[in-house]
């Protein structure tokens, strides 16, 4: 059975003049012609066709597609075995080329759809992704940090605002409450911890009290959070530190 040039042209997605193209240079000569001179194109030609357009997909110049082909010493099982390690090196990229976009799209989400105006007018000298490399090391493979990232891709600009507007008004009361020299232990003191439970709860993920408790652990273990806390009023960390483990104790005993 034979076909006409415009059936093969329809068949693999290609030009009747990327077809002529091919006869031209002898890469695709079709099997017959026609009494007036028409081209008719065989199973054994749709089969070097295919070939032809998997190389090309590949971004094998014509030249070396003909030669790839024409080799006397391949066949098709050697064409399978070549094919199969093209692909193989060409998934590999695409991943790689997927894993960075992945990069990108997550490096986007805590804020940076924002523009640089947009993110310097809601977190003023305030980095929000100061620490995101590392909380995806430590948490990455955690229901709440998906969590948590899910939630910062839908925020819009107004949503970042209210964000910080309220971690900024309980930093104040906070380090009011710490100036005036309530204890940890205290109602004030374990219930701003409550508040700031929650707020993590509403903005970012389902934080539990045991977690909490930990997260209070490591604002005093680590100098960076240690830093961030006591510089809104010295010794604020482990009085927090303190205030969440009471609030937590306080709920779960």
């Amino acid at each position: 059975m034979s076909y006409s040039v415009g059936q093969v042209a329809a068949f693999a997605g290609v030009t009747v003049r990327t077809l002529h193209h091919y006869d031209e240079i002898g890469l695709l000569v079709p099997s017959e012609r026609t009494h007036a001179g028409h081209r008719r194109y065989g199973d054994a030609d749709l089969d070097r066709l295919q070939q032809i357009l998997f190389y090309r997909e590949l971004g094998f110049p014509l030249d070396e597609v003909a030669a790839l082909l024409d080799d006397p010493d391949a066949n098709p099982r050697a064409h399978l075995r070549r094919q199969h390690a093209l692909l193989t090196a060409r998934i590999e990229k695409l991943q790689k080329m997927a894993t960075a976009v992945e990069h990108a799209m997550e490096a986007r989400k805590m804020g940076m759809n924002l523009t640089p105006e947009e993110r310097f007018e809601v977190f003023g000298d305030k980095d929000p992704e100061q620490y995101a490399e590392e909380a995806e090391q430590r948490w990455g493979g955690t229901e709440a940090y998906a969590e948590s990232q899910r939630r910062a891709a839908r925020y819009t600009k107004d949503d970042w605002k209210r964000l910080q507007a309220e971690a900024d008004a309980w930093s104040e009361r906070y380090a009011a409450l710490v100036t005036e020299g309530e204890p940890p232990t205290g109602e004030a003191a374990m219930g701003l911890a409550e508040e700031h439970r929650r707020h993590i709860s509403t903005w970012f993920y389902e934080c539990p009290y045991e977690m909490h408790r930990c997260l209070g652990e490591m604002y005093v273990a680590d100098e960076r959070f240690k830093a961030f806390y006591d510089s809104m009023r010295p010794g604020l960390a482990e009085h927090l530190r303190e205030a969440i483990t009471a609030n937590a104790a306080r709920h779960t005993s």
